[in-house]
């Protein structure tokens, strides 16, 4: 749906910026923070944030001579904006997911949360592995909060930390592989059989 979006909306970079207002709606930030969190150049987006200030759906505020601008929760079609923004489902448009192989030795990688609009969840992300690149993970997951409009609440664990916590079955773990999930990477053999055993 990101693509009907875009379409929809005329242009990635503004998808983008009405998916992060819309999904921080308490928080302020300069242009260069909106630009470093979306992944824009500030060139890229200076105008469709002026446009946005203009219709009122930013506000745009000036404080010791810094410009900030905040989600406009006034906006005459905010309702209808959040409704269709919740309703895309990104997965699998997030592009970037299909680099969790190359930050390691994954064993499994679950998706729930933000991706697939699952809000009870208690994280996005389970990322089960060994050799873990922290520099790899970290532009890894820039790319998708940049894609999501969001900062996303990731698990990392080693095999041997999941293998315990399974074994304890670790209420986290069960609640999160028993709920709505997709999984992206899983070479942990036995693991569908033993949640599908527990319902």
């Amino acid at each position: 749906m990101s693509e009907i979006l875009e379409n929809l909306f005329g242009s990635k970079s503004k998808t983008r910026l009405l998916r992060f207002f819309l999904q921080n709606p308490e928080h302020e930030y300069s242009l260069q923070e909106i630009a470093k969190r979306n992944m824009l150049k500030n060139s890229a987006i200076r105008r469709e944030v002026e446009n946005l200030v203009r219709i009122k759906f930013i506000l745009k505020r000036t404080k010791k001579g810094k410009r900030s601008y905040l989600l406009n929760q006034k906006f005459v079609f905010y309702p209808e904006l959040k409704n269709l923004i919740s309703k895309d489902n990104l997965y699998p448009q997030s592009k970037s997911l299909s680099r969790i192989k190359d930050i390691g030795n994954i064993k499994l990688a679950a998706i729930s949360g933000a991706f697939i609009n699952y809000h009870k969840s208690k994280a996005d992300m389970i990322l089960v592995g060994d050799g873990i690149s922290r520099a790899k993970i970290k532009n890894l997951m820039s790319s998708l909060e940049a894609e999501i409009g969001k900062e996303i609440d990731f698990v990392l664990m080693s095999g041997e930390e999941f293998k315990y916590r399974l074994n304890m079955l670790d209420k986290f773990i069960l609640e999160f592989l028993e709920g709505p999930h997709e999984e992206i990477i899983n070479k942990i053999s036995g693991l569908k059989r033993l949640i599908a055993n527990r319902k």
